[in-house]
C-alpha cells in the first residue's frame, strides 16, 4: 500500500527497504510497499551529571555538569545537498554515511525498539553519560586544582573536544555545556577551606581598598580643589583682560558715536537753521502779500476821494515793505551762510588736522623702519668686512691688535699712564745703620759687642720718623720723638767734631 508520511518540525523520517541501499533520512516522502519508515524525534536533551573525579595530586571532588546534547541536524553530508567529513567513504548512491542523522537513526536504533516502555531513550542516555563521565574523569586526572581554577575556561573547551570528539560517531552533537561549581567529595573540605581563605583574604583586601580608596579619595579632592583654585584663577584674570579688551573697545566706539553725534546735531542744527530762515523769509513773502492786499483795499477805498494821494501813500509802502523784506533776507541769508562757512571751517580743520597726524605718523614710522634696514645692512656690512680683515690678519687676535693700532689705543694707553706719573714728586730717603755707617769708627766700637745693636735700632729712629713727617705731614709729639732726636743729633754732632779734632791732632 502506498501512503505519503510528513513529519513534523522536530521529527525526521527514516526509510528502509525495496529502492533503499541502506537508509533515506527525508522530512517527507512517498512509502512504498516493501519499504518500512519510522520517525525519530531530533529534540536535544539536557544530561546533568553529579561527577567525582580525582587530580592529579590525589584530591577528590564532585563536578556538577550539565550537557545538552542531540542529533547534528547540521551535519547532513551528501545525501542532504552538502559535503560530507569522509568523502573515501561515500558512494555515488543517494545513501551517505557521512550523515550525522543516518548515524543517529543507524547506531541508536536498539534504543528507539521498545516504544512502549521508559527504556525509549535510556539507551542514549546511558551512552551519552558514559562518554561524558569517561572522559571528563581522564581530563580531569591529567590536571592540577590550581590548572582547574586558574584554566576554567580552558578546561570548559578541553571537555567539550574531547566529548564531542567522542559523540560524532553517533551523529550527536553537543550543543551546550555548562560546569557548575565545584563542591568538596563526602569526607572533604578542602573548597569550604579554601573558601574561609577567600573570604578572610577578600575581607582583609577590602579593609585596604578602603583605606587606599579614602588616601586617593582625599587627595584627589585636595588635587581637584587645587587645580579648581587655579581655573578660577586662571579665568578671572583672562575675564579682566577680555574686560580690560571690551573697555577699551567700548571707550573707542564711544568715541566714534560722539563724533558722529556732534556731526548729526551739526548737520541738525543747520537744517533747523535753514528751515527757520526760510520759514522766516515765507513769513516774509506772506506778510508782503498781505500788505498787499491791504493797499489795493486802501487804495480801492481811497481812489474814489483821492487818487493821486493814494497812490504815492501805497508807492511809498510799497517800497517800504520791499526794502524790509530785502533787508530780513539780506540779514537771514548773511547769518545763514556765515554758520554753514563756521561748521564747513571746523569740519575741515578736524580733517586736516587729522591726515596731518596720520601723515606724520605714518612717515616716522617709515623713516624709522628705513633707518633701522639701513643699520641693519650697515651692521652686516660691517661683520662681512671685519670677517675679511680677520681672515687677512691671521684670526681675531691680529683683527684686535690691528683695530687698537688704528683707534689709536696703545697711544691712549700710553698717555693714560704718563698722566698717571705726572706730578709726582717721590721723595726717597736712604740711610745705613750699623759699622758699615761709619768706617772711621768701626775699629774704636768694635769692643761694644751687644751695644752696637741697640744703639743702631736707635740711630734708625730719627731719620724714619723725619721720612713720615716729610711724606706724611704728621709730627710726632716732643715726648715721643722731640728729645731723643735732639739729644742723638747733639750726640752725633759732637761725637764729629770730636772725632775731627783727633784725627788733625794725630
Amino acid at each position: 500500500m502506498i501512503k505519503y508520511a510528513v513529519a513534523t518540525p522536530d521529527e525526521y523520517l527514516a526509510i528502509t527497504g525495496a529502492g533503499v541501499k541502506t537508509l533515506k533520512i527525508v522530512k517527507s516522502a512517498w512509502v512504498l510497499p516493501f519499504q518500512r519508515c519510522q520517525r525519530f524525534s531530533i529534540q536535544p536533551k539536557d544530561f546533568s551529571m553529579n561527577l567525582q573525579a580525582m587530580t592529579r595530586e590525589k584530591l577528590q571532588f564532585l563536578l556538577p555538569v550539565v550537557f545538552t546534547v542531540g542529533p547534528d541536524v547540521n551535519q547532513r553530508g551528501a545525501a542532504a545537498g552538502q559535503a560530507p567529513r569522509d568523502t573515501g567513504n561515500v558512494d555515488l548512491n543517494p545513501e551517505d554515511h557521512g550523515d550525522a542523522l543516518m548515524k543517529y537513526a543507524m547506531l541508536l536504533a536498539d534504543g528507539e525498539k521498545d516504544s512502549k516502555s521508559s527504556s525509549k531513550g535510556q539507551h542514549i542516555e546511558n551512552i551519552v553519560k558514559g562518554i561524558i563521565e569517561g572522559e571528563t574523569r581522564v581530563l580531569v586526572s591529567s590536571m592540577t586544582m590550581e590548572e582547574i581554577f586558574t584554566e576554567r575556561e580552558e578546561f570548559k573547551k578541553r571537555i567539550f573536544r574531547n566529548i564531542q570528539g567522542e559523540l560524532d560517531q553517533f551523529g550527536l552533537k553537543i550543543y551546550n555545556a555548562n560546569v557548575k561549581e565545584l563542591r568538596d567529595a563526602p569526607q572533604s573540605s578542602y573548597f569550604e577551606s579554601l573558601s574561609r581563605k577567600a573570604h578572610e583574604g577578600a575581607i582583609n583586601q577590602a579593609r585596604i581598598d578602603v583605606a587606599e580608596a579614602q588616601r586617593l579619595g582625599n587627595v584627589g579632592e585636595a588635587a581637584r580643589q587645587g587645580e579648581q583654585n587655579r581655573e578660577i584663577a586662571k579665568i578671572n584674570a583672562e575675564t579682566a583682560v577680555q574686560k580690560t579688551e571690551r573697555d577699551s573697545e567700548k571707550a573707542k566706539a564711544e568715541a566714534t558715536l560722539a563724533t558722529r553725534k556732534t556731526v548729526f546735531n551739526r548737520d541738525v542744527n543747520i537744517a533747523q537753521i535753514e528751515a527757520t530762515r526760510a520759514t522766516e523769509a515765507r513769513d516774509e513773502e506772506l506778510r508782503k502779500d498781505v500788505e498787499v492786499k491791504r493797499a489795493q483795499t486802501e487804495l480801492e477805498r481811497l481812489r474814489a476821494t483821492d487818487v493821486v494821494k493814494a497812490t504815492i501813500a501805497r508807492e511809498s509802502k510799497q517800497q517800504a515793505a520791499d526794502a524790509k523784506n530785502y533787508e530780513e533776507q539780506a540779514r537771514s541769508n548773511a547769518a545763514l551762510y556765515s554758520e554753514q562757512k563756521a561748521a564747513d571751517a571746523h569740519a575741515y580743520k578736524v580733517r586736516i588736522e587729522a591726515e596731518a597726524r596720520f601723515l606724520a605718523a605714518s612717515k616716522d614710522a617709515e623713516a624709522l623702519l628705513v633707518r633701522q634696514q639701513k643699520e641693519a645692512a650697515g651692521m652686516s656690512a660691517m661683520a662681512g668686512a671685519y670677517a675679511d680683515l680677520s681672515r687677512a690678519f691671521g684670526g681675531p687676535a691680529g683683527l684686535l691688535q690691528y683695530l687698537m693700532i688704528e683707534k689709536g689705543v696703545y697711544t691712549q694707553l700710553a698717555k693714560a699712564n704718563a698722566d698717571a706719573v705726572r706730578g709726582l714728586n717721590p721723595k726717597m730717603t736712604i740711610w745705613n745703620t750699623g759699622a758699615q755707617a761709619g768706617g772711621e769708627q768701626a775699629g774704636g766700637e768694635a769692643s761694644l759687642g751687644g751695644v752696637n745693636s741697640i744703639r743702631n735700632m736707635y740711630q734708625m729712629l730719627p731719620p724714619l720718623m723725619s721720612t713720615i713727617q716729610d711724606q706724611t705731614g704728621l709730627t710726632m709729639p716732643e715726648w715721643q720723638f722731640g728729645k731723643l732726636a735732639n739729644e742723638i743729633s747733639e750726640r752725633e754732632v759732637s761725637g764729629k767734631a770730636i772725632n775731627g779734632l783727633g784725627t788733625k791732632a794725630t
